[in-house]
């Protein structure tokens, strides 16, 4: 009986969540941080950018793959526009860092990311304090003028993204007093847990004095060292291969300690018949040759994952339904609709409401694929692609914003046979 071979060790860069939240973190802290393998991409280079932009010095090491940032101890100063170009994350973390300083500062960014909402966040800012103006649709431009921000109690409706949250919460410590935050319908919890995590790992206080309320304390952050896991979304790609190919890979570096929740996108996988292995310092998913459905799951925490899924389910011997994850709706594109509609044009039967996607099995015919500049969208469909001949993207070159090597290290593991 022959030997099975090795599992393939996955090059996946590090992750884009905690890439731009350490910076963020970094740049509020006293003294100089040091982020080890931080993902380098458009959106961790435009929040970089942006950092520079408000007085942050940010040092690049190629040589030794570390990014090195003097914080400045607390909110900006002086004023500054910003653009975010598409990252989301800059647009909704970097308005609550900035009210906490001095000055005007207007954030803009592409199309795609005024397109996306932001009134949330500029109603809780204002409500402590800050003068917030926003563009017509209540998203980008967004002007802050700022001179400091209050602490007390705040109330934030959780429902359309954690980023609203994890941007007023990094922000917190430096408030003149303590902040203590009821979030309601929150969406994507485990976002916020890492978000929580990495502010204890720079020194903050962070309490949740009960479910679904967090006091922190002010104080601000002290300069730390970080190294970056790889980003367990852009893992879930070559996860998924694995499982639709009957091949086995390991990420190395993305362990069962790992503070990303879209890590948990694997357990999805052993519900569909994959073999799983979470070690301490490594992941490893075996394809077993079948693709189980007949299955319901809730995907609402691990959302950036449920395109990988749903663009696999064609292939499992039964439908597959993922529900909880209205919110994805908001993101690059309408995700559910973007991911039925290339279903569709592949010919796969498909069923969607408001927060919820039913993928029946059948046979995937030649189609080009709407990415809709959404990187996930086309990352996720790759996938597909290597049991469906005759996919093409019409748009391959998005995966730079979180994984400008994807398509080269998709190849590597899993070549053409």
């Amino acid at each position: 009986m022959t030997a099975a071979a090795p599992p393939l060790a996955a090059r996946i860069p590090g992750s884009k969540s905690i890439t731009n939240r350490a910076l963020l973190l970094a740049a509020a802290a006293t003294g100089t941080s040091r982020l080890r393998a931080p993902l380098t991409s458009d959106d961790t280079l435009a929040f970089r950018t942006a950092l520079t932009d408000l007085g942050v010095p940010v040092e690049t090491g190629p040589q030794d793959g570390q990014w090195r940032v003097t914080g400045i101890g607390g909110g900006p100063s002086g004023g500054a526009t910003i653009r975010c170009a598409d990252a989301g994350t800059a647009a909704r973390f970097l308005p609550p860092f900035a009210a906490t300083g001095r000055g005007r500062y207007l954030f803009d960014g592409s199309d795609q990311l005024r397109a996306r909402p932001l009134r949330p966040l500029a109603d809780a800012l204002t409500r402590l304090g800050a003068r917030v103006s926003a563009g017509g649709s209540g998203g980008l431009p967004l002007r802050v003028d700022a001179d400091g921000l209050r602490g007390g109690e705040l109330t934030v409706d959780g429902r359309h993204s954690s980023q609203f949250l994890s941007g007023l919460l990094m922000a917190a410590p430096l408030l003149r007093t303590p902040l203590t935050v009821t979030v309601r319908d929150l969406v994507s919890r485990p976002y916020v847990d890492m978000t929580i995590a990495l502010m204890r790992r720079f020194g903050a206080s962070v309490t949740e004095v009960d479910p679904g309320v967090i006091g922190i304390g002010t104080g601000g952050y002290t300069a730390t060292d970080l190294a970056v896991e790889p980003d367990a979304s852009t893992a879930s790609y070559v996860f998924a291969a694995a499982a639709v190919t009957g091949r086995a890979v390991t990420v190395p570096g993305l362990g069962r300690d790992s503070l990303q929740g879209d890590l948990g996108f694997v357990e999805v996988l052993r519900t569909a018949g994959a073999r799983v292995e979470v070690g301490p310092d490594a992941t490893t998913v075996t394809g077993t040759g079948r693709l189980r459905g007949g299955f319901e799951v809730d995907m609402g925490g691990i959302s950036d994952t449920f395109m990988t899924l749903a663009a696999i389910a064609p292939l499992a011997d039964a439908p597959i339904t993922i529900r909880g994850i209205a919110h994805a709706r908001l993101k690059e594109s309408d995700r559910i609709e973007a991911v039925a509609g290339n279903l569709a044009a592949c010919g796969v039967a498909v069923e969607t409401r408001q927060d919820r996607i039913t993928v029946h099995p059948g046979g995937v015919r030649p189609t080009r694929i709407r990415c809709h500049r959404d990187h996930r969208i086309a990352m996720a469909f790759s996938v597909l692609g290597l049991r469906a001949p005759g996919l093409e993207l019409d748009d391959p070159a998005c995966v730079t914003k979180t994984f400008p090597g994807f398509h080269a290290e998709l190849r590597r593991l899993f070549p053409a046979r």
